[in-house]
């Protein structure tokens, strides 16, 4: 079942804008990551404190119809909010890539899982092995799979 409710646009301006316009087009526009012409998904998710879906890029990392969902935060010491949100309501999720989004269960890897996925990730967006560099937490991956796959 799509996930209903007020939707709360990030407050960083080029999120928002990229959200829009990737929804706008049908994943036609706004699909790469800025300049770097390197693939991006559109995540929503429900957030843990609001109730309020949230929306935000992140690089499309796909293997065999399920999708990476790495919590870098650009090697934050911290991780992302939608990090949490996932943790709280793993099935609060939709993934578009392309012009329609579907649901989606995500579920935290560990182990070979993780190192499988994360192979997959830095080759999809080799920055993310610099990122984890910058950073002492292990940055969390996540698997989403199709709700009704």
């Amino acid at each position: 079942m799509p996930l209903t409710g007020e939707y709360e646009p990030s407050t960083s301006e080029w999120v928002r804008d990229q959200v829009a316009e990737y929804e706008r087009s049908g994943g036609t526009r706004a699909n790469t990551l800025q300049d770097t012409g390197l693939p991006v998904v559109i995540v929503t998710s429900r957030g843990a404190k609001t109730g309020k879906l949230r929306k935000f890029a992140l690089m499309r990392v796909e293997h065999d119809g399920e999708y990476a969902l790495v919590a870098s935060k650009g090697g934050a010491p911290d991780h992302p909010q939608w990090y949490w949100n996932l943790k709280a309501d793993p099935a609060a999720l939709m993934i578009q890539d392309g012009p329609e989004a579907f649901d989606y269960v995500a579920r935290e890897v560990t182990g070979e899982e993780k190192a499988e996925w994360w192979a997959r990730a830095v080759a999809a967006y080799p920055p993310y092995a610099e990122y984890q560099e910058r950073t002492t937490r292990e940055i969390p991956v996540f698997v989403a799979r199709r709700a009704d796959g």
